[in-house]
């Protein structure tokens, strides 16, 4: 397989018309297409097969892009730790479980709208019967087996990460012709 060396230029260029993918299943979002209107990045909404939040370059014949090309990676989205740990009830663990699995295919981030997530945890401030040794077990094990990180942060960045991360993920791969 061939790869294109991009210049400096056509990939910033390219970068400005990078999409954001947005599950049409993903609720209670209003904040982060909020942040992406106002920075006018261009939004898709698309059935995603797994996670809430993927990203494509859009065709460009102009710079030898002839097809749409989606960003081998996405972002699920919890709100809070409540969220997480009722996934992790016996009977909706299987099913959480089986999410990461299939989200595990591409390289994914599980962002949780909570920046004193982690600390709730280890103080055991959350909705579950679940130790706080026993979540953290739990949680880290995830992430572990199925190769994500968990990032805890404030709601209001949500839309800041999301973008960024797609951003710099899609400027490494032009940089390296993976795209």
């Amino acid at each position: 397989m061939i790869h294109y060396h991009y210049t400096d230029t056509e990939i910033n260029t390219i970068l400005k018309t990078l999409t954001i993918v947005v599950d049409t299943r993903e609720n209670k979002n209003q904040h982060i297409l909020d942040y992406l209107r106002k920075k006018e990045v261009p939004i898709k909404l698309k059935a995603l097969k797994t996670g809430d939040y993927s990203a494509f370059i859009p065709r460009n014949e102009e710079l030898g892009i002839h097809r749409d090309l989606y960003l081998n990676g996405c972002i699920e989205r919890k709100n809070s730790i409540d969220e997480i740990t009722g996934n992790l009830g016996k009977d909706k663990r299987s099913a959480f479980e089986n999410e990461l699995i299939r989200a595990s295919l591409n390289p994914f981030v599980l962002i949780v709208e909570d920046k004193d997530g982690y600390e709730k945890i280890l103080k055991g401030e959350y909705r579950s019967q679940y130790s706080p040794q026993a979540l953290l077990g739990s949680l880290k094990t995830f992430e572990v087996r199925y190769g994500f990180s968990m990032v805890f942060m404030d709601k209001l960045l949500s839309g800041n990460y999301i973008y960024h991360h797609f951003y710099y993920m899609a400027k490494e791969y032009l940089k390296k012709g993976m795209l």
